[in-house]
């Protein structure tokens, strides 16, 4: 299955608490609900319902997954919600058990084995399985070269701080940017590959 990455992120390389002002204040994080000024359904929400049709399976690092199954499973009824609930999950977590996969079709990769299983699932024949929010685990999956697609969606507004994607591991990793679409709100969703 090919890894693909799908992010908002700020012109400085913030990715925390896009969604609402409670979604991750670690580290005094006061910005929360940053993408909301910037959205349109269009071009942001076209690439997140592009990314969602074309994903064979979703993977979510364990805070992500409970913020999203604390909030899809209520909206039943939208197509976008209905997708994200049918779809196959997996969750990487040290704390959750199989008793907290409360939300449909969600299978727990046990965070000691989470390295070995996303190989497998990265070595499986299928089609893409997307990663949305999930800093850490992103971060995990770039610096073991495990990510064959990042689309990042820019938007037009400085931080001054909070959680970033990138390894700091002293290593250069060159991508090859494929595509970039810019919203008429001056958001970038710009999508890099893994040169073949």
């Amino acid at each position: 299955m090919r890894i693909v990455i799908t992010e908002f992120m700020s012109l400085d390389g913030v990715v925390q608490a896009p969604g609402g002002p409670k979604e991750d204040t670690d580290g005094g994080f006061a910005n929360g609900g940053w993408t909301g000024p910037f959205f349109d359904p269009e071009v942001v929400g076209g690439a997140f319902a592009e990314a969602t049709e074309r994903a064979e399976a979703l993977l979510f690092g364990r805070r992500t997954w409970q913020t999203m199954a604390g909030a899809w499973p209520a909206r039943a009824g939208d197509p976008f919600a209905d997708r994200m609930n049918a779809i196959p999950k997996y969750v990487v977590s040290q704390t959750l058990g199989e008793a907290d996969l409360t939300w449909n079709n969600t299978t727990l990769v046990p965070g000691d084995k989470a390295l070995a299983r996303l190989r497998e699932l990265h070595q499986a024949p299928g089609g893409d399985l997307l990663v949305m929010g999930s800093p850490s685990l992103v971060r995990t999956l770039l610096a073991e070269d495990l990510a064959d697609e990042l689309r990042l969606i820019v938007m037009p507004v400085l931080l001054g701080g909070g959680k970033s994607l990138f390894p700091t591991d002293g290593t250069m990793r060159t991508l090859e940017l494929v595509s970039t679409v810019t919203s008429p709100l001056g958001v970038n969703v710009c999508t890099y590959r893994r040169p073949e």
